[in-house]
C-alpha cells in the first residue's frame, strides 16, 4: 500500500480476508486461540508469526488490520492499538522509561498528560524537566546527554501552541534520546510527525478515527523493533490492548476520516477568520490563520492545523458560561474531534485540576472556549456562535 495516497490507505490498508471472502472487514470476538496440536501450540509461544495470535491481549486479526491500517497513514513500519488515548500516551513512556531516566517535556499539556510525567514517572525516579515547547532555545539548554525521552504535543492542547518539530527532534536524537509526539490535535490527515523524524508518534484514537463520539481508542505508531519490543512488551503484560469490537469501528470509521476530517479542517480555518475581531472576544487562535503568533511555522510543516480552534470570550467565566449555555445545537462536553460541534471551556473541565499559577502559564483563562468543529452547515456553526456571543 506505501505507493497509494493517505486517503486510499485509510480504506484499503491492513486488509485480511478470511476463506469466506468477506468485502467489509471481519471483527474477531475471541479471547484466546486455538491450536491444531500440543506442538503448534508450542512453536507459537516460541514465537508467534504475522498471522498467528495467541491471546488477545498480545494481538487478535480485527486489531492487526486496525494496526497496519494506522501505522500505513501515519507512515511508520507498525503500530500498536490501545483501549484509549492515556493508554497510549502513559504505554509509551512507561516502556521506555526506568528510574533514574531524564524526560524532556513541553509543558502545555492535556491535563491527563501532565500527570502521568508529573505524579507516576517522578514517583518511579523518572526526572522530568518542563519547557516553553514554543521555544527551542528552551528544548536545547533542557536537553542533556543523559536525556533518555522527549516528548510533546505537536499542536498543544487546548492553547493551540505549535512546536518545532525538526528542530526539537534534531536535539534530542543528537543526544540519542527518543521521541514521542501526541498527535491528537493534528489528526492522521495532516500528520507530519513522523516524516520530521518523531520515533513515536500517539493517537488517542477515540478522537478524528472514530470522530463520531463512541468509542474509546488509541494507538501508538513507530518502528517495528520499538513497537513489536519494549511496546508490545508492556501493553501485552499490563492489559492495555483495545478491545477487536473497537477496532473493528475504527477500521470502518477510518474509511471515511479524510473526507471529515478535511471538511471539518476547512470549517476551522473558516470560522478563525469570521470570528477574528470580534468585538465581544479578545483573541481567537487557530495556528494556520494569521492571526497566529507561530502561523509560519504551522504553514511550514502542514497545510492546515486541524478541526479545532479556540478563542477567548471577554468577561471571564461568568460570560464564557452565559455564551456556552445560549448554544442551541452546538454541544457541551469535553470531547473533541466529532461529527457534532463541540465547546469546552478547559478552565473548569479538561484541565480544572490544575493550580491556577499553572494555567495562567499555558494560557488557560477563565474566558477560553475550545472549539471543536463538527459536520454541520458552517453558516451554521457561525450562526449558532454569534447569536450565544450575543447574550453576553
Amino acid at each position: 500500500m506505501a505507493k497509494w495516497s493517505k486517503r486510499t490507505q485509510a480504506v484499503h490498508g491492513g486488509t485480511r480476508r478470511s476463506q469466506y471472502g468477506e468485502l467489509s472487514e471481519a471483527m474477531f470476538m475471541t479471547q484466546a486461540f486455538a491450536y491444531p496440536s500440543a506442538e503448534a501450540a508450542e512453536a507459537r509461544f516460541v514465537e508467534a508469526g504475522d498471522d498467528e495470535f495467541i491471546y488477545a491481549r498480545y494481538g487478535n486479526p480485527t486489531n492487526r488490520m486496525f494496526e497496519d491500517r494506522i501505522a500505513a497513514m501515519e507512515g511508520s513500519e507498525d503500530a500498536f492499538a490501545c483501549t484509549s488515548g492515556m493508554a497510549a500516551v502513559s504505554g509509551a513512556l512507561m516502556a521506555l522509561t526506568k528510574a533514574g531516566d531524564h524526560v524532556v517535556s513541553s509543558r502545555a499539556l492535556f491535563g491527563s498528560c501532565l500527570y502521568v510525567l508529573e505524579d507516576v514517572l517522578a514517583r518511579f525516579g523518572v526526572e522530568i524537566t518542563l519547557v516553553d515547547g514554543t521555544d527551542n532555545a528552551a528544548w536545547e539548554a533542557a536537553i542533556r546527554p543523559d536525556t533518555r525521552l522527549v516528548f510533546f504535543e505537536t499542536i498543544s492542547n487546548p492553547t493551540l501552541e505549535v512546536v518545532d518539530v525538526a528542530h526539537v527532534v534534531e536535539c534530542a536524537h543528537a543526544v540519542g534520546a527518543l521521541v514521542v509526539a501526541d498527535n491528537a490535535m493534528i489528526t492522521p490527515v495532516y500528520s507530519y510527525a513522523a516524516s520530521l523524524g518523531c520515533d513515536l508518534v500517539v493517537y488517542s484514537t477515540t478522537k478524528h478515527v472514530d470522530g463520531q463520539g463512541r468509542m474509546l481508542g488509541g494507538a501508538i505508531c513507530g518502528t517495528k523493533e520499538l513497537i513489536r519490543g519494549p511496546i508490545e512488551a508492556y501493553m501485552k503484560h499490563t492489559g492495555g490492548a483495545i478491545n477487536p469490537f473497537a477496532a473493528w469501528t475504527h477500521l470502518k470509521a477510518l474509511e471515511t476520516i479524510d473526507l471529515r476530517v478535511r471538511a471539518q479542517a476547512e470549517t476551522a480555518t473558516w470560522l478563525a477568520e469570521q470570528l477574528s475581531g470580534h468585538e465581544k472576544l479578545s483573541s481567537v487562535r487557530y495556528p494556520t490563520h494569521k492571526g497566529h503568533p507561530q502561523y509560519d511555522l504551522a504553514m511550514r510543516q502542514a497545510p492546515s492545523a486541524g478541526t479545532v480552534l479556540a478563542f477567548e470570550v471577554k468577561g471571564g467565566k461568568d460570560a464564557a458560561f452565559r455564551f456556552q449555555n445560549a448554544l442551541e445545537f452546538i454541544i457541551i462536553s469535553n470531547n473533541f474531534a466529532d461529527a457534532k460541534s463541540i465547546a469546552t471551556h478547559p478552565a473548569t473541565t479538561t484541565h480544572q485540576r490544575l493550580p491556577q499559577e499553572q494555567k495562567d502559564t499555558l494560557g488557560i483563562s477563565d474566558g477560553l472556549i475550545r472549539f471543536s468543529c463538527g459536520l454541520e452547515d458552517p453558516a451554521d456553526i457561525l450562526a449558532d456562535i454569534e447569536q450565544a456571543l450575543a447574550v453576553i
